[in-house]
């Protein structure tokens, strides 16, 4: 079993500091929401951003978007080998069944989401989503894997097949791929810094290589 982690997401509601924003508080009454409600996103709030301490990397909830399209529509995923977790800036964490199907259109995760926050828990009932606050730390001593490796462009050069055969070679290791647009990571993590190419890679595009590299050497 696989666990990937989408850690540090910039994934995240306005925060207080920048809700009486006008590019905020314009996009909140367009879509008939509360600027509390409403995820920061750095193509509608721009300027806002500029306020923020680390504003040039926040609102990015696109990113965790793809990835967790890639991951849950994985072959492994639907052959019950993986296990996806987000990981947010803010130290919550996001369980997803892996039977979930998110929504394809940007608009409607961005919905999702900003429900999930509200009510910790989409849909009622299914619980397909559901948020905890906990650290990236806590999350890894609850999953308790054999092998953690970090994907960061400073680490240990691998080919992506050399990265799938070494993780098969654990019974239930984690991936922690960063879900932010550049810079390092916020949380402290212990595990293998590893690097599948000479240059930095986008977060969906390390997640793609992973997994299926891992698929590879496993189910094939």
């Amino acid at each position: 079993m696989l666990h990937l982690i989408i850690a540090d997401s910039e994934l995240e509601l306005v925060p207080e500091k920048i809700r009486d924003h006008p590019s905020v508080v314009n996009y909140a009454k367009k879509r008939g929401k509360k600027p509390d409600e409403v995820l920061l996103d750095s193509t509608y709030h721009h300027s806002a951003l500029k306020m923020l301490e680390d504003g040039d990397r926040r609102g990015r909830p696109d990113i965790v978007h793809f990835c967790l399209i890639n991951a849950l529509e994985s072959i492994l995923n639907k052959e019950g080998e993986l296990r996806v977790y987000v990981h947010t800036r803010n130290n919550e964490v996001i369980y997803i069944k892996p039977e979930t199907r998110l929504p394809r259109n940007y608009n409607r995760f961005v919905g999702l989401m900003e429900s999930l926050f509200k009510d910790k828990v989409v849909p009622k009932g299914l619980e397909l989503l559901r948020m905890e606050k906990k650290t990236l730390l806590e999350l890894l001593g609850e999953i308790k894997p054999d092998g953690v490796f970090i994907m960061h462009e400073t680490g240990n050069l691998l080919t992506p097949k050399e990265l799938g055969e070494r993780l098969v070679s654990y019974t239930s290791p984690a991936v922690v791929v960063g879900g932010f647009p550049h810079g390092d990571f916020l949380s402290e993590v212990e595990g293998e810094k590893v690097s599948i190419y000479r240059e930095p890679l986008m977060a969906w595009t390390v997640v793609n290589e992973v997994l299926i590299n891992y698929e590879g050497s496993l189910l094939w």
